[in-house]
């Protein structure tokens, strides 16, 4: 091979160098940071893009999209003295790549340990019945003082998310028996709560039952006074209408003689009753007169005057 073709090679090898350093092409959501002889020069967006060969260099590549970052579990320490172990994500977003290149040297690692500083700043304002209640209280926080710091590194902090928190075994133990002993005394409350009731429903039941029967025994003595009071006066209304109807026959022609034999046929059976059923007798003196008997009593009928019609 003579000196020519390696000639040829080598600026072939050349032109090949300088076109892989002098085309760029950006993916979407990305920024890449070009540097001019070691100075800032520009920030390529998306797209392609031409450079000076051996004059500019990409110098960093940042990805625009939402970024989770895993915070480690790390102890902290609970108003009340109580350690517990907490650990969460963190989301984030770089904003803007320049700030993000050379505001920090690399804002993930000071970003996640920014996150349990101030995590640990504020699990130690609450105490440790409050930390599973005032979950979104402490990320709220987190996300808040993070923001703050991240600014001059062109990073967004979004949101700050607890995984876990997790409390020693002793603890544990206590909140269980906590637990438990709440349960026990809801359980208490309920059963006393349901005799309670069902003595009142049994209470109330009586009184109803009470109340109904005195109602049906007073409708009861209602009825029966009213039957008894209609009874009374049908029997006197039928009495009222016999003594007329009788007097009215009497009045009438042949009705005292009706009346005289009528008297006299019942004065006989009743004293022959009466003969049957006593053996001692005491007789009155005019008992041969019957006649003279019966025309007392027909006489003592006379006086009764048929109603005058109206």
């Amino acid at each position: 091979m003579d000196i020519a073709t390696l000639i040829s090679l080598a600026f072939l090898a050349l032109v090949i160098i300088a076109l892989a350093k002098t085309a760029r092409i950006v993916p979407q959501r990305s920024a890449f940071i070009v540097e001019r002889l070691g100075k800032y020069a520009k920030t390529l967006e998306a797209g392609f893009h031409v450079l000076i060969p051996f004059v500019d260099r990409v110098s960093y590549k940042h990805t625009l999209k939402e970024e989770a970052i895993d915070v480690p579990s790390q102890a902290c320490v609970t108003k009340d003295n109580i350690q517990v172990v907490v650990n969460g994500v963190l989301y984030l977003q770089v904003v803007d790549a320049k700030l993000a290149s050379y505001g920090i040297n690399d804002y993930r690692y000071a970003a996640m340990q920014l996150a349990q500083t101030t995590l640990r700043s504020v699990v130690g304002k609450i105490e440790l019945d409050k930390t599973f209640e005032e979950r979104e209280t402490i990320n709220t926080q987190v996300v808040l003082a993070l923001d703050e710091a991240a600014k001059p590194w062109g990073v967004k902090v979004l949101r700050y998310e607890i995984a876990d928190i997790e409390l020693p075994a002793t603890i544990l133990d206590a909140l269980e028996k906590q637990m438990r002993a709440e349960r026990e005394r809801r359980a208490v409350v309920a059963q006393s709560e349901g005799e309670r009731e069902a003595k009142i429903n049994i209470s109330e039941g009586m009184k109803q039952e009470t109340i109904n029967l005195s109602e049906a025994d007073k409708q009861r003595q209602i009825n029966e006074a009213e039957g008894r009071a209609r009874e009374i006066q049908l029997i006197a209304e039928a009495t009222a209408e016999g003594l007329r109807r009788v007097a009215e026959a009497i009045n009438t022609q042949g009705g005292k003689d009706a009346v005289a034999l009528r008297v006299a046929e019942q004065y006989v059976r009743e004293f022959g009753k009466l003969a049957k059923t006593n053996n001692t007798m005491i007789l009155p003196a005019e008992l041969s007169n019957i006649g003279a008997a019966v025309a007392a009593i027909t006489k003592t009928m006379e006086t009764v005057k048929a109603p005058r019609p109206e």
